[in-house]
Order: C-alpha cells, then structure tokens, then sequence
C-alpha cells in the first residue's frame, strides 16, 4: 500500500520545493500548469474561497508522485455544489498528477479521497487528455480505488502539431490560408517595418530572470484596446480583478523559464500579442490581443503564423491555442482535440446523482461526434503522441 499524505496549508509546500520540480521534470508532456510556483500564485489569491488537498503519494525520503487537488462551490443546473477537482479553472487545456506514473499516483490519491472524511458532492477531474495519455488509464484508476466514474466532454482545444518543419506544416495549409499570409504581409510592410519580437527567458537556472516588464505591459495595453476588452468572463490580461494574480505569474514563470511573450510591431507601434507559457516543448496559450485599427489587416493571424514559425525553428512540440473560438483557429490548428472530464458522483448525494443523469443524457444524445461527449469505454483510447 502507497503511503499518502495530504497537505491542505500552503507554507507546507515549502519544503516540497526540490521534489516538486524533480517529479515535474519526470512528468511525460506535463504544461507549467503543474508547476508548484503557478499553485502557490493560485492559492494565494484564489485559495479563501476553496479547500485545497494536495497527496503526496510514496514514502517521504521517496517520493513518488503529487496529486493536487481542490473542493469549492459551483454552480449547477442542479443547484449549487460542492466539487472536487483539479487546480485549473480553465486557465489551461490540461491537467494531470506529477510523476513518472501518472496513473498510479492518481489511483493511489483517489483511494485516499474515498477513506477520507467528504468535503464534496461530486468528484470531476476535467481538463483530462494531455496528448500522449492513455484516457482508459484514469477510468482504470478510478475505478481501481473504489470510485464509479462516468467521462464525458468538458471542451475542445486547437493545436498544432509540431513535428516536421515550418515549410511542411505551411504547405500543408489551405492555399486561401497561404495568399492571405503572404498578401497581408505584403500590404502591413507597405506601412512600416513588420518586426516579430519573442521573449522566452530561460529562468534561474542560466541567470535569466528578467521579467521584461515593458513588455508584459505592452501586452496587457494592446488587451484593453484589443476585442478582450469587451469579453465578459472577466480574465483578460487587463482585467482588473486578475491583474495582481497574472502579474506575480508572470514573475514566477519567469523565474522557472516559462514565460512566453510575443509581440507584432509596425514600426515602433505593437499591434498584436500573444502571451503563453511553455515547459519542456509544450506551449500553452494564455491571451491574444491585437490593435482593433488594424484588425482588418489579420495582424493577429500574423502573429501567430509568425509564433508558430518561431515554435518550429525553436524544436517545441506542441503549441497549443487554447479552447474556444475554434473557428478562428482552423486554419492554424494541425487537431482539434476534447478536453475530457471524469466524474465520480456518489450514489448518497442526490444532487450529483441528478447531475450524473444530466451528463449521461448530454452524452447519449449529442455522443462523440456530435458534441464530444462519450460514454467510458466508447472513448479513443490514446491522445496524439508528439515528441
């Protein structure tokens, strides 16, 4: 039997520190979601509203894997609940434990939930399906600690392939796609000088931390003219509620090597962004944002041609676009991918049981072509394996 031992105060995750970061490392095609500086940012600013329950999982002089989890309220078609689920919150596309066995620090860490005293209606891992994991590993591994689970669909992500070359991959674009590239390039450098400008710094580790805040800022300003400005889930970068929390994850990313800051000038005008993180050839799309005179001119679809170019040269994997307008995306994205979500709703909690019926009629109507939405067993069994 695995030792589990669960931390549910942040100033324990101190002396996690060393392990954390050496576990990550470990973690086949993990994002800088799973990185213990963007949980200490999280539960600092978002951590009086949730109860976080973070299981070490192995003997302490060895550990083996990290599952880290929170419970806070939501609300449901069935009335507002207690969930328990990954530290995420839609930030990214995916989630996962830490360690080189996923699966086996996920069963281990559920089998401590189920013993545990419940603080929590239902159990959904969301943002499941990290290109190259097995979805049946997590459905085997629920049901291995004693818990019932039902997957369905939670959303859908645009990526890009990264294998291969750039010319490969803009071959392999619509010929639409290739003119209007090449004819907005044209047309924008008639008005100044076009400049891609991309700032990664590698982190402690080679003595570059600088956290380039005339750029960071320069992003958060083109967010607040950009079409952002105007969307109403209140998590653009110059959202004032979020600010503090994207600025001191900013920092952080720095620090570790996980900032990704691309910027489209014309001239000395930036007018487009796209701010992501990266780990280990991963990258997550956070926000993009571009100047609305020159929206006509596709600068933003520039940027990120030009991004994606850059990924190639760089030898990242994927680039993730993030969810969500998925229809701006089709012409840059390689896959279209689901996010999937697995849920354990107990049979004493008649809420969760009513909202275990509705996912399961969603998925029995809409079913995987349809909406993405499966039944277990149904599911492609494996992700794309990108190297």
């Amino acid at each position: 039997m695995c030792h589990v031992r669960e931390i549910n105060q942040i100033g324990q995750l101190r002396e996690l520190r060393a392990e954390w970061s050496a576990l990550l490392r470990q973690t086949e095609h993990a994002t800088f979601f799973q990185s213990l500086p963007w949980l200490e940012a999280y539960w600092r600013h978002f951590g009086d509203e949730m109860t976080f329950r973070i299981l070490t999982v192995g003997p302490p002089n060895r550990l083996q894997g990290i599952l880290p989890l929170v419970a806070y309220q939501e609300k449901t078609r069935v009335g507002s609940l207690r969930v328990l689920s990954y530290p995420l919150h839609d930030w990214g596309s995916f989630y996962g434990p830490i360690g080189p066995d996923p699966a086996g620090t996920l069963q281990a860490g559920l089998a401590h939930i189920r013993k545990s005293k419940r603080n929590w209606d239902f159990l959904e891992l969301r943002w499941c399906g990290t290109p190259g994991t097995d979805l049946r590993d997590i459905g085997m591994a629920m049901r291995s600690a004693g818990m019932q689970s039902l997957a369905t669909a939670w959303d859908h992500t645009a990526v890009v392939d990264l294998q291969g070359d750039w010319d490969s991959y803009f071959a392999g674009r619509t010929s639409s796609f290739r003119n209007n590239f090449r004819r907005r390039q044209k047309k924008i450098t008639q008005l100044g000088e076009l400049r891609f400008e991309r700032y990664r710094p590698r982190g402690e580790a080679y003595d570059e931390t600088d956290p380039r805040w005339d750029l960071y800022e320069t992003c958060r300003q083109l967010a607040g003219r950009s079409w952002q400005a105007s969307v109403g889930n209140g998590t653009t970068l110059s959202t004032e509620s979020i600010c503090p929390f994207l600025h001191e994850v900013h920092e952080a990313a720095t620090r570790l090597g996980a900032a990704d800051v691309n910027l489209l000038w014309l001239d000395d005008r930036p007018v487009a962004f796209a701010y992501n993180y990266h780990w280990q050839g991963h990258v997550s799309g956070l926000r993009v944002g571009f100047d609305p005179e020159l929206a006509r001119a596709g600068v933003g679809g520039l940027l990120w041609a030009m991004s994606i170019r850059d990924s190639f040269l760089r030898g990242d994997r994927i680039y993730d676009l993030g969810a969500g307008s998925l229809e701006r995306k089709r012409h840059y994205r390689t896959h279209v991918l689901p996010i999937v979500r697995f849920g354990h709703y107990p049979w004493s909690a008649p809420q969760a049981q009513m909202l275990r019926l509705r996912r399961w009629v969603q998925g029995r109507v809409g079913g995987w072509a349809a909406n993405a939405t499966f039944r277990e067993g149904s599911c492609p069994p494996r992700r794309p394996r990108w190297q």
